[in-house]
Formats: C-alpha cells, sequence, structure tokens
C-alpha cells in the first residue's frame, strides 16, 4: 500500500490504546509501519530496482531486524532528547510495538495485486491478496476519520477517546474481509465462465481497479495466451473469452533478456506479456499494469 495508508495504520494503532504501553509509542509505531519501503532507496537504479522492491525487507530476517533496529534508534533519541512531561520510555513494551508496527506493513502489502515476497532470501515466491487497489481512497477515509475522531475526543480530555479509533479498526477489518469475499467470487465465476468456453487458464486473477471496491478487472492466462474481462458484484462476470498471444517467445525479447532492465522485470512480473504501440514498437509489461491508470507505467521498450 502507499506510505499514507502505513502512517495513518501506525497511528491508529496507537489510538486503539497501544500509545499507552510506553513513551514515544506513536511515533514508534508510524516509522515502524513504514519501515520496510527503505528498499525504496533503490528506485535509483529505475527499472532494475523492480528485482528489489518487496523483497529481502520485508522478509523475515528483516522483520525480525528492522524492529531492534529501531527500538534501539528510539532509545538513544529519549536519552538525548528526552521529555521530562512525558511518560516514560518502557524498552521491553517499545519494542513490541516496533514488532507490531513493523508487521502491519507487510500484512497490507500483501492486500493488493502487486504482492510481496515474503520468504526473500530463502524464496523469491510472490505472495498477492488481490483484496485492495493499491491506494484505497475509502481506507483513507476510514484511517483518518477513526484517528481524527480519537485524538479529537483525547485532547477534550474524554474518557472515550478510543471509541472512534476502534470502530475504525473494526470497519477496516470487515471492509477487507468483505472485499476478499469479491475477489474470491470474482475468481470462481470467471474460472466457471472459463472452463463453459473450454479454456483452460494456469492462473485467473480478479485485479482490485480504484475507488470501485465493487468491481474487478479479471485477468487469465495459459501457457500461450492471455485475456480479460469484468465483474460487478451481484453481476455476471463479461468477457474473458477473446484471446492474444503471450508472445514470450518474440525474437525481440530473446535479443533484450540480458538486459539488467529486462532480466529485473522478468523476475519481478507476475503476469509478463509483449505487446505493441501504435508505432509497432514492442514492449515488455505486465497484464496487471497493462491498462487503466497504471498503463505505461510498468512498460519497458525492447527495441533501443
Amino acid at each position: 500500500m502507499d506510505n499514507l495508508t502505513h502512517s495513518l495504520a501506525g497511528a491508529l494503532l496507537g489510538q486503539i490504546g497501544l500509545k499507552r504501553l510506553s513513551g514515544r509509542a506513536m511515533p514508534t509505531l508510524i516509522i515502524a509501519a513504514n519501515l520496510s519501503d527503505i528498499d525504496a532507496i533503490a528506485t535509483v537504479m529505475g527499472t532494475s530496482s523492480l528485482a528489489v522492491r518487496r523483497g529481502i525487507t520485508h522478509g523475515p530476517i528483516a522483520l525480525l531486524l528492522l524492529p531492534l533496529i529501531l527500538t534501539a534508534a528510539v532509545i538513544a533519541w529519549d536519552r538525548w532528547r528526552p521529555r521530562p512531561d512525558g511518560p516514560p520510555v518502557r524498552p521491553a513494551a517499545l519494542l513490541l510495538l516496533a514488532y507490531i508496527g513493523t508487521l502491519s506493513h507487510p500484512a497490507l502489502d500483501w492486500l493488493n495485486s502487486y504482492g510481496v515476497r515474503f520468504l526473500e532470501p530463502f524464496s523469491s515466491q510472490w505472495f498477492a491478496g488481490d483484496t485492495l487497489f493499491i491506494i484505497d481512497v475509502w481506507l483513507w477515509i476510514a484511517l483518518i476519520a477513526g484517528v481524527w475522531l480519537s485524538l479529537r475526543r483525547e485532547r477534550s480530555g474524554r474518557p472515550d477517546a478510543r471509541r472512534p479509533a476502534i470502530a475504525a479498526f473494526a470497519a477496516i477489518c470487515a471492509y477487507i474481509f468483505a472485499n476478499g469475499l469479491i475477489t474470491g467470487q470474482a475468481e470462481r465465476l470467471a474460472s466457471a465462465r472459463l472452463a463453459k468456453l473450454r479454456i483452460a487458464p494456469a492462473l485467473v486473477v480478479a485485479n482490485p481497479v480504484p475507488v470501485q471496491f465493487w468491481r474487478r478487472t479479471l485477468l487469465w492466462r495459459d501457457s500461450a495466451s492471455y485475456g480479460s474481462g469484468g465483474f460487478v458484484l451481484g453481476q455476471p462476470v463479461s468477457g474473458l473469452g477473446s484471446a492474444a498471444p503471450l508472445r514470450l517467445d518474440d525474437a525481440r525479447l530473446a535479443a533484450a533478456a540480458a538486459r539488467p532492465d529486462i532480466a529485473a522485470f522478468l523476475f519481478w512480473s507476475r503476469m509478463p506479456i509483449v505487446v505493441d504501440d501504435e508505432a509497432g514498437r514492442a514492449f515488455l509489461t505486465d497484464q496487471r499494469f497493462a491498462s487503466g491508470v497504471a498503463r505505461g507505467r510498468f512498460a519497458i521498450p525492447l527495441d533501443r
């Protein structure tokens, strides 16, 4: 997910009551919730950074070590710049909060179709929940409302200050669960329709779309071809019958395979395809991001 979502998630965890466990709890939760994205520095590498993103810093070794480093840094900061009027820093509680915040990051990242390599460096397998769009405005609204209303009550001295944050947390969990059901239903209906069309795909993905959480873009592929369709909650699936070749045997892709950006893209991509633009130039892209708002952001020219 985007870093605003991660930051708000850390703040919401604090407002539901976790920030009472130790001094410096709220900044620890917010920083921890973003900590795995230190791999974003790799974006200076351009497309080659795709081989790094959502990998080792989201894997078990990093998830074990990063909270320890953050806790040590926060304790050192507190000793350098103590707050006489603030609650005391409790190292054990602070470490627990750092782990909770850090683990929230890959948990949220898993929910979208970009995915996470949970087991890096032991395995490079991608895991993707295909449940929420990578920037979910409804999630923003719930997070912002929960944090803001909770802080407002807290500053007014009300004893029920945690209630809006707890309500927002419950609503978010229900929203995620409902979206998981929508994705599951879309994929089941798509698989059933493809079976009637005598298509046996190796992979079917119900890709979330911006804002309209009740819709999915349906993507399928087999060893040689791919296709797409649509799904709206409460309606039958549309499309899916038309197929196009994957073109992963394209001579231009074979000739460019040794390039670092091509190798990184193929390592990263869940659903690689080769397409041509209007001028006939060939591009390597991914089905998940070949249309809609992401179109063009994940496409590499094969001819240079």
